[in-house]
C-alpha cells in the first residue's frame, strides 16, 4: 500500500469516527436540500393542545406512509418527506379523525395546524380541502419550480435550468441557435458562485469557470428534464446545510416510480425554415444557413413490488445540425505569397453537428416502516464540432474546428432511517465530470493571416484540453424533533466528506501556430513581411499533465426554533475546509534555462521608476507571498459561516408573514486558476519572432525556414526553448477564499389563491479572485498602455501575471413576487396558474472590468467601483392556462422584460457610462422576449389511458430586436476624431422569431 493510500485510509477512518461521535453526541439534523417538511400543532376544544395524537402522511403516488405523534404541547413535525402530494390523517381516541391533502415541495416547510372536535366515539373521518403547498414561514428568498411549470412552460432546448430565471435576481444565458454556453448567475456574482444539487449531490464545477459542471462551454443540458420532479432556487439566505456557493443554490429532486406504471415520450423538431433572420442578418443579406434540431425524450416508472420497490428511468436526446459559413472576402492584390495560399478555397457552408444523450435511472426501496433506500445513475454524453466560420472575430476554416465534449457520470446510494423523533439520512456518491476539447481534424500547422484587420485561420485547431474531476463523496445528516425548551426545536447537524481527484491535460498551442501579415512589430519596430514568411510562431511544448487530489470536509449545526407558535428562528453555523484547493505543494523553480526566482529578485531590486509621462508602472511583489516553496501555501481553515433568519406570522393563520435573514457564505476558487502556475513552466507556450525574408535577424529574432511548417515537434521544441519566451504566472500563497455577506427583509401575503412577497435583498462580495499584470499600466489618458522598462525577454519571460483577491461586488435589490400555482378543476376541465417577478436592482463591481472576467488589466487597484450588468428593471412572468372553449387548447408562456442598463465605456476607471435604451412608466423595455406554447390534447379512445398531445412553440414570438455587443471602446478614433460607431450595437443578444413543432405521448 502506498503512502497516499495509507493517508486516505486514515482519513476515512477519521471521518467514520467523527460521524459516530455526531450520531451519539448530537443526535440531531436533517438534510432538507432534497426533501420537505410538514409541521404544526394539534389542538382541541378552546385551543387546548392535544398530546399523543397519531399523525400519518401517505404519499399518493408511491403509497409510502410516514408516522409520528404530537408532543405534550400538541406540536408535531414530519421531516424528510419526498416532495409530492400526501394524505395526512390525524387520529386520537375521543376526537373525530381529520384528513387533509397536502402538497409538499422540495426544501419547503408546510405549516399545517389541526383543530379536532370532541366525539364520544370515532365517527366518519372529517375531510378538509387540499392545502395548496404555498410556503409562508421561511427566512429564505426561494422560488419553487413545480412539475407543472417544468412540463408545460416553453423553453427552447429543454434545459430545466432555464426556469431558474423565475426566481428574483437570477439570470440565465440566452438559448441561441449558435450559442456556446448556458450558465446561471445571481446576486451580482459570476456564474462560478452558483451551486446545483440534484438529489443532494453537488454538480459544482471545481476545475473551471461556469459554476455547474459542463455548462461553461456547452449549449447542452446538465440533466434530463423529464427526470426532474421539481426544484428550488434559493437566491439568498440559504441555510447552513448548503455549501460551496456565494450567490444562489439550486436544489432539484428527481422522479420516482409510483404504484401504477406510466410513461411519457415526446419529440420536437425545428429546421431553418422555422428560424427567421435577425435584423443584422437581413441588413447584410445573409442567406439562411442549414439548420436542424430534434429533441426527444422517453421516461417510464412504476412498481416492481407495489408499495415497496419502485423504478423510474428516462432518456433525452438533443441532436443538432447547424451550418457555419466560412466567408473569406476580397483580398488585396499584389501579394504573390497570399495568392499562392488561395484562402478563398476554404469558403463554403459546413455542418456543425451537436450530439447529446442523457440517461437516468433510479430504484427506490421502502425497506420497512423505519427505513428506505434509493440507488440512482445518470450519464451525459455530448460532442460538439464547432469554433469555425466566424469565431472570435476571425474567419476559421472547417479543418481548424474543435470537438468540444462532456462525459459526465453520477452514481449515488441513499439510505433513510426514521424512528420516533429521529431521522438519519446518509448518502454515498461517485461522480466523474469530464470536460474538454481537441482538434476535430488533423495536426497540420495552424496559419493565421491578418488581412485588413481580419484574421483568416487555416490548418488545425491549436490546443487540447481535458479536465476530469472525480469525486467519492459521503454525507450524513441527522434530525431530532423531540426537544422542547422555551418552545419547539428542530435540531439539525451533518457532516460531509469528499475525496476528489483532478486529472488535467492542458496542451495549449500543441499545434504550432504561425502568424502572417503585411507588416508587423516583431520585437523591434514595424517591419515589412508581405505575407511571404510568418513574423511570429506560438508553440507549446513540454509536460502538459497535472494530477492531484483534494479532500473536502464540511460540518454544520442548525436549530429551527419556534419560541412561540407564530415565530420561527433559524440559527446555524457551517464550517468548510479543503486540503488542496489551489495546488498547495507548488514550488517555483529556479533551475534550467529560465531562473524564475532570480529574475523576480532582480526585478524587485530595480528602483521605483515610471514612464516619461509620470505614470507609475512598477508594481512591487512580496516575494514571500509569490514564490512558492512547497510548504508556505497553507489551506484556508477559517471558513466559519454563521447564518440566522426569522419568520413571524402577523395573524394566526400565517397569511401575513414578515421574514429576514443574515449570513456569511464562502465559495471556492476553481482549480484551473492554479494550473497555469505549473503548466506555464512545465508546458509553456513559447513565442518566437522571425525576421522578414531576406533580412538579417535583429536582437530577439531568428531566420525563418520553410521546413518549420512541416517540422516534427522535437525540431520546433529545440527552436522555441532556445530562443522563445513564455509567461510566468504567480499565485498568492496567502490567497483568500471568495465570500459574500447577505441580508434581507420582506413580507409575504396570501391573497386568495395567490402568494405575494415584497423583499429587500443585499449582497456584498469580497475577496473575489483575479489576475494582474506585474509590470505595465495605463498612460494618463486612461486608454493607451505602456510597459515598465524591464527586459523580461532577456530572461526568457514574455510577461508576469500574479493573482490578487482585490475584486469586490455590491448588489441591492427590491423584488415583488406574485404566484398562483397551476391547478385544474375536474368539473369543467379548466385550469390555470401564473407568476410574476419584478426586480429593481443595482450592481457594482470593483477590481475587474467585467464580472467573472478573472483578468484585471493591468491591475485591479486601478479599476474603481463602477456599474456592472446593471439592469435596473427586470420583469419575468409565466402563465399556464387551459381554454376548454377554444378547442381544448392549453396556452402557456414565459415573458422576460429588461429595463435600461448602464454599460461600461472604454476604460472604466477613466470614462463614464452610457445608458442602453430606456425605461419610463408607462414606456417600453429595451429588452423584450416572449416565448409561448400552444398544446392540443387529442381525444382518447374509449377507456384508453394513452394520451397524445401536439405542441407549437414560438420563441421570441413578437420578433423583438434585442440589441447587444455595443461599441464601448475608445470614443475617439486614432486621429482624435469622434468614433461615429461609438455606442452602437454590433449584434443581437437573442435570436429572431423561431417556431418548433412537437408531439407528446402519455401512457
Amino acid at each position: 500500500m502506498n503512502i497516499s493510500s495509507i493517508n486516505l485510509h486514515r482519513i476515512c477512518r477519521g471521518v467514520a469516527a467523527a460521524i459516530a461521535v455526531l450520531c451519539i453526541a448530537s443526535g440531531t439534523a436533517f438534510a432538507q436540500n432534497t426533501t420537505g417538511t410538514i409541521r404544526g400543532t394539534v389542538s382541541g376544544a378552546g385551543g387546548a393542545p392535544i398530546a399523543a395524537a397519531q399523525i400519518s402522511a401517505q404519499n399518493t403516488n408511491s403509497g409510502v406512509q410516514r408516522n409520528t405523534q404530537s408532543n405534550d404541547a400538541g406540536a408535531y413535525t414530519l421531516v424528510g418527506l419526498v416532495p409530492g402530494t400526501y394524505v395526512v390523517t390525524i387520529r386520537r381516541i375521543g376526537n373525530a379523525p381529520q384528513t387533509r391533502t397536502i402538497v409538499v415541495q422540495i426544501g419547503a416547510t408546510q405549516q399545517q395546524d389541526f383543530a379536532l372536535t370532541t366525539q364520544a366515539a370515532q365517527l366518519e373521518t372529517q375531510v378538509i380541502t387540499a392545502a395548496s403547498g404555498v410556503e409562508t414561514k421561511t427566512s429564505e428568498i426561494a422560488t419553487n419550480v413545480t412539475q407543472a411549470q417544468i412540463s408545460k412552460l416553453p423553453t427552447p432546448s429543454r434545459n430545466f435550468l432555464d426556469l431558474a430565471a423565475l426566481a428574483p435576481g437570477v439570470t440565465v444565458t440566452e438559448d441561441r441557435v449558435n450559442g456556446n454556453t448556458r450558465t446561471v448567475s445571481a446576486g451580482g456574482q459570476p456564474p462560478s458562485a452558483v451551486n446545483l444539487f440534484i438529489d443532494g449531490t453537488s454538480f459544482k464545477n471545481e476545475l473551471t469557470q461556469g459554476g455547474i459542471s459542463g455548462q461553461d462551454a456547452s449549449r447542452g443540458n446538465p440533466f434530463p428534464r423529464s427526470a426532474v420532479q421539481e426544484y428550488r432556487v434559493i437566491s439568498q439566505n440559504f441555510k447552513a446545510e448548503y455549501q460551496n456557493a456565494a450567490s444562489a443554490v439550486i436544489t432539484a429532486t428527481t422522479k420516482s416510480g409510483g404504484n401504477v406504471w406510466s410513461g411519457n415520450a415526446l419529440y420536437a423538431f425545428q429546421n431553418k425554415g422555422m428560424v427567421q433572420l435577425d435584423s443584422f442578418q437581413r441588413k447584410n443579406n445573409t442567406p439562411k444557413p442549414d439548420y436542424r434540431r430534434t429533441l426527444s425524450a422517453f421516461s417510464i416508472g412504476g412498481p416492481i413490488i407495489k408499495d415497496k420497490l419502485h423504478f423510474f428511468g428516462s432518456y433525452e436526446g438533443n441532436y443538432q445540425n447547424r451550418a457555419n459559413v466560412v466567408s473569406i472576402g476580397a483580398l488585396p492584390s499584389g501579394f504573390a505569397a497570399l495568392d499562392t495560399v488561395n484562402l478563398p478555397q476554404y469558403n463554403g457552408g459546413f455542418t456543425s453537428p451537436f450530439r447529446e444523450n442523457l440517461f437516468f435511472g433510479k430504484l427506490t426501496d421502502e425497506i420497512n416502516d423505519k427505513s428506505s433506500a434509493e440507488l440512482s445513475f445518470s450519464n451525459r454524453h455530448e460532442t460538439d464540432v464547432r469554433d469555425f466560420g466566424l469565431f472570435n472575430n476571425s474567419q476559421v476554416a472547417y479543418a481548424a474546428a474543435t470537438n468540444n465534449h462532456n462525459y459526465n457520470t453520477v452514481v449515488q446510494l441513499k439510505h433513510n432511517y426514521f424512528t420516533g423523533p429521529w431521522l438519519n439520512e446518509s448518502k454515498i456518491d461517485f461522480s466523474r465530470f469530464h470536460r474538454g476539447f481537441s482538434p476535430n481534424g488533423g495536426t497540420e500547422a495552424r496559419r493565421v493571416y491578418t488581412v485588413n484587420n481580419t484574421d483568416y485561420v487555416i490548418g488545425s485547431a491549436a490546443s487540447i484540453q481535458e479536465y476530469i474531476q472525480k469525486r467519492l463523496g459521503f454525507r450524513d445528516d441527522l434530525t431530532y424533533t423531540g426537544f422542547q425548551l422555551a418552545g419547539e426545536h428542530v435540531f439539525k447537524t451533518g457532516l460531509s466528506f469528499n475525496h476528489d481527484t483532478y486529472d488535467i491535460d492542458k496542451r495549449n498551442d500543441e499545434v504550432p501556430q504561425f502568424h502572417y501579415s503585411q507588416t508587423a512589430d516583431a520585437g523591434n519596430g514595424v517591419q515589412t513581411y508581405n505575407f511571404a514568411t510568418p513574423w511570429e510562431l506560438r508553440f507549446g511544448t513540454g509536460d502538459p499533465f497535472f494530477n492531484t487530489s483534494n479532500n473536502q470536509t464540511g460540518v454544520y449545526l442548525q436549530d429551527d426554533w419556534a419560541p412561540v407558535k407564530r415565530l420561527l428562528l433559524n440559527i446555524g453555523v457551517r464550517w468548510d475546509y479543503e486540503s488542496n484547493m489551489l495546488n498547495t505543494g507548488h514550488i517555483t523553480p529556479n533551475t534550467g534555462r529560465i531562473a524564475y526566482v532570480d529574475t523576480l529578485t532582480r526585478y524587485m531590486s530595480l528602483p521605483n521608476a515610471g514612464s516619461p509621462s509620470g505614470v507609475n508602472l512598477f508594481h512591487p511583489l512580496d516575494l514571500n507571498r509569490y514564490i512558492a516553496t512547497g510548504d508556505n501555501r497553507k489551506p484556508f481553515k477559517g471558513a466559519f459561516q454563521p447564518r440566522v433568519g426569522f419568520s413571524y406570522g402577523i395573524d394566526e393563520a400565517n397569511r401575513t408573514t414578515i421574514f429576514g435573514g443574515w449570513g456569511l457564505y464562502y465559495d471556492r476558487i476553481p482549480f484551473d486558476v492554479a494550473v497555469d502556475e505549473k503548466l506555464k513552466i512545465s508546458n509553456p507556450t513559447y513565442i518566437v519572432h522571425f525576421a522578414p525574408q531576406g533580412t538579417a535577424p535583429i536582437a530577439g529574432q531568428v531566420a525563418f525556414q520553410n521546413s518549420y511548417l512541416t517540422a516534427d515537434t522535437a525540431t520546433l521544441s529545440a527552436l522555441v526553448q532556445q530562443v522563445g519566451t513564455s509567461e510566468l504566472w504567480l499565485m498568492d500563497n496567502r490567497y483568500k477564499v471568495p465570500k459574500t455577506t447577505q441580508w434581507s427583509v420582506g413580507v409575504r401575503q396570501l391573497i386568495g389563491e395567490f402568494a405575494a412577497a415584497v423583499t429587500y435583498a443585499s449582497q456584498r462580495g469580497t475577496d473575489q479572485f483575479t489576475w494582474n499584470v506585474a509590470a505595465g499600466g495605463m498612460n494618463n489618458d486612461g486608454i493607451t498602455c505602456c510597459n515598465f522598462p524591464f527586459n523580461w525577454a532577456a530572461h526568457g519571460i514574455s510577461s508576469v501575471i500574479y493573482s490578487t483577491n482585490d475584486v469586490n461586488t455590491w448588489y441591492d435589490a427590491v423584488t415583488l413576487q406574485l404566484d398562483k400555482a397551476y391547478s385544474r378543476s375536474s368539473l369543467n376541465a379548466f385550469g390555470w396558474g401564473a407568476g410574476l417577478t419584478y426586480t429593481y436592482a443595482t450592481r457594482y463591481l470593483q477590481g475587474e472590468d467585467n464580472l467573472g472576467e478573472t483578468l484585471a488589466f493591468p491591475q485591479s487597484t486601478t479599476i474603481k467601483k463602477h456599474a456592472a450588468n446593471d439592469e435596473k428593471h427586470r420583469i419575468v412572468a409565466n402563465w399556464i392556462t387551459d381554454v376548454p372553449y377554444l378547442f381544448g387548447i392549453q396556452w402557456s408562456g414565459l415573458v422576460t422584460l429588461g429595463g435600461k442598463q448602464r454599460i461600461d465605456v472604454g476604460c472604466q476607471r477613466f470614462c463614464s457610462n452610457f445608458v442602453r435604451g430606456g425605461f419610463t412608466v408607462p414606456g417600453t423595455f429595451p429588452y423584450q422576449n416572449v416565448d409561448m406554447r400552444f398544446r392540443k390534447d387529442l381525444p382518447r379512445f374509449g377507456r384508453s389511458e394513452v394520451g397524445i398531445g401536439l405542441t407549437l412553440d414560438l420563441f421570441n414570438a413578437f420578433n423583438h430586436i434585442n440589441l447587444g455587443f455595443y461599441n464601448t471602446g475608445n470614443p475617439l478614433l486614432g486621429n482624435g476624431q469622434p468614433d461615429p460607431n461609438f455606442g452602437k450595437a454590433g449584434g443581437v443578444v437573442t435570436d429572431a422569431r423561431r417556431y418548433q413543432l412537437g408531439a407528446e405521448l402519455n401512457f
